[in-house]
């Protein structure tokens, strides 16, 4: 049984510590997308990345989210499982936004999409600096 409150937990229990598999990663946060969580409102997904300037260093974002908004108090919190890499020319272009809810139709649907994006795809092709796993209230 998933909550909100012990999700990442359980994510963090199925995901490899090798950062350098990050197809492995990717397909393991699929599963964990795929799943209910109990107290859930909505299923919410994001993928996202870009060059942004977080801790003083530009750096390229590479980012697959679960939202979750609980459904008794209305409180946000996002699960993100985070690649960052040196900003290359090539990573230095890309930047992508894709949301998914559970009211948009099939979730694999969501997942081919996303797949077939040039932003998806071109980073697989690089070693990540480090991965970030992370539960926050937003």
């Amino acid at each position: 049984m998933i909550t909100i409150a012990n999700a990442e937990n359980y994510l963090k229990s199925r995901i490899p510590e090798n950062i350098d598999n990050m197809l492995k990663i990717w397909e393991e946060f699929k599963l964990f997308a795929k799943e209910d969580v109990i107290g859930e409102e909505e299923k919410a997904i994001l993928f996202q990345c870009g060059v942004y300037n977080f801790t003083e260093e530009k750096l390229f974002y590479y980012d697959f989210v679960r939202q979750f908004t609980d459904e008794v108090d209305g409180c946000i919190q996002q699960l993100h499982c985070e690649f960052v890499f040196e900003p290359v020319k090539e990573l230095n272009k890309l930047e992508a936004s894709e949301w998914y809810f559970d009211t948009d139709g099939e979730i694999e649907d969501f997942f081919n999409e996303i797949e077939n994006l040039e932003e998806f795809k071109i980073p697989m092709n690089y070693t990540p600096l480090r991965f970030n796993f992370y539960q926050e209230e937003v």
